[in-house]
């Protein structure tokens, strides 16, 4: 029945298909070459005291670390790293149809009125940019009514307890329409029936789909969906901290650029972050376009600062890294602990 509005083709009621966008031509950004930022990548450094405070902190929210590394180990050099972190979103917008019913009580009737307007002509306002949200609309000029399947458009099906006789088995005499003492059972008057408590006696139950209309109204939903697609690429560096660990924390920000496609990075010191941009702009335009359609792309760049502190404790070498704007700590071979404590 639905196969008859152009755009809803297929249209069905487990939850509908997704439509490729409209064909909007969005041109791809060229920067001007005096556009281009003046990067810099100047590595800051914190101070011993700095460094032996997160330590401090760190071991603090350990409940099986001992405090005596800290108190007695001594910083023998500190070394300062940076990495620098790209981040692409995207924002994107998609649209799927849904067959849908509820119970018919006279509402308005519009399918063949005028022409459905197709899935992507109808006006969706779209919350905040990079903001997840949902909307559900219903298609205009696609109601009808039809009648109930589950109980045959009468809006009532049968009682599952007495088989829709409206009476069972006596529960007192057991059928048999005698008490105990061979007198005539009270509760069933000597039938052996008793009416049904399930139905009250009627042999039926509303229609939990139509609501007792014996009618549905049936129409096409559409469904909305705002999300943000995000990848990360985080450049190597030679502090021997492993990468994974810095995804919890934050940079400095060096580089922001927001607007319907970004251009890839030009000029950028480390080259292998020009090449991470893009290649996930291509990558981000090729899959993102096929079933939904991009409204807004933030690119930044931070610069991650990694501090990787050598000290002493009892004479032996041992090393902790100081991180990120959180001054997040990773001491792997922390050399005091009295059972097995997750490493942070």
């Amino acid at each position: 029945m639905f196969d008859s509005f152009p755009g809803y083709e297929g249209t069905s009621g487990g939850g509908g298909g997704a439509y490729l966008p409209p064909p909007v031509e969005v041109p791809m950004p060229v920067p001007e070459a005096s556009s281009h930022p003046e990067w810099h990548n100047n590595i800051p450094s914190i101070s011993d005291e700095r460094a032996h405070e997160a330590f401090e902190d760190y071991v603090s929210s350990k409940c099986c670390y001992s405090s005596g590394p800290v108190r007695d180990g001594v910083i023998t050099n500190m070394e300062s790293f940076n990495t620098y972190r790209y981040r692409l979103e995207t924002f994107t917008e998609s649209r799927s149809t849904k067959l849908s019913q509820e119970p018919y009580t006279g509402q308005r009737v519009d399918a063949g009125i005028q022409r459905a307007p197709e899935p992507w002509e109808i006006a969706a306002q779209p919350p905040s940019y990079f903001t997840k949200h949902k909307e559900t609309i219903r298609v205009p000029y696609t109601s009808s009514v039809k009648k109930c399947d589950p109980c045959g458009g009468m809006g009532k099906n049968p009682c599952s307890s007495c088989t829709g006789t409206g009476n069972k088995v006596c529960s007192c005499c057991n059928g048999s329409g005698q008490g105990p003492d061979g007198e005539s059972c009270n509760k069933c008057d000597r039938s052996g029936r008793e009416k049904c408590s399930s139905c009250s006696g009627s042999g039926f139950h509303k229609c939990d789909t139509c609501d007792g209309n014996g009618q549905l109204l049936v129409f096409i939903n559409l469904i909305v969906k705002w999300s943000t697609e995000k990848d990360d690429y985080i450049a190597q560096d030679s502090s021997g901290l492993r990468l994974e660990k810095l995804g919890k924390v934050s940079g400095k920000e060096l580089f922001r650029d927001t607007q319907i496609m970004v251009y890839p990075v030009l000029g950028f010191p480390d080259v292998s972050v020009a090449q991470a941009s893009e290649r996930l702009i291509r990558d981000h335009q090729v899959n993102y376009t096929k079933n939904s359609r991009i409204l807004q792309q933030k690119q930044t760049i931070e610069l991650i600062t990694i501090t990787r502190v050598n000290y002493t404790w009892k004479e032996k070498p041992y090393v902790y890294y100081v991180y990120g704007n959180e001054l997040k700590v990773n001491a792997e071979d922390y050399p005091a602990s009295c059972c097995c404590c997750s490493v942070i």
